[in-house]
């Protein structure tokens, strides 16, 4: 069964930095996806970072492109969110996720089976 468990929220001013990490057991698929979401009250859930396991191509959400970074170390399987230069707007709930496959785009969040717990961001001004 697949696992992901989340970690390294907390809070920080605006222009800090987090690193998020998510531990990944039990994933085995060639040709899916891992990504990170997050969710502000009130909010819809959004894509932040996606990555496709079979290209390793990755995917920012405009919101994030320059500051956030995604990070995969295989051994163990751990994807990390690297959030530099953070605003207030970037306090939400973050999730990572696993997509047993795809088709077409990495963001289709109904693709996504497994998800973790969650990690609380908070950014103040």
């Amino acid at each position: 069964d697949v696992q992901l468990v989340e970690s390294g929220g907390g809070s920080v001013q605006a222009g800090g930095s987090l690193r998020l990490s998510c531990e990944v057991s039990g994933y085995t698929y060639p040709r899916g996806c891992l990504g990170w979401f997050r969710q502000a009250p009130g909010k819809e859930r959004e894509g932040v970072i996606v990555v496709a396991t079979d290209t390793d191509i990755t995917d920012y959400a405009d919101s994030v492109k320059g500051r956030f970074t995604i990070i995969r170390d295989l051994t163990p399987n751990t994807i990390y969110l690297q959030l530099n230069s953070q605003k207030p707007e970037d306090t939400a709930m973050y999730y990572c996720a696993a997509a047993p496959w795809y088709t077409g785009s990495c963001w289709q969040q109904n693709a996504y089976r497994y998800w973790g717990q969650g990690t609380q961001v908070t950014v103040s001004s």
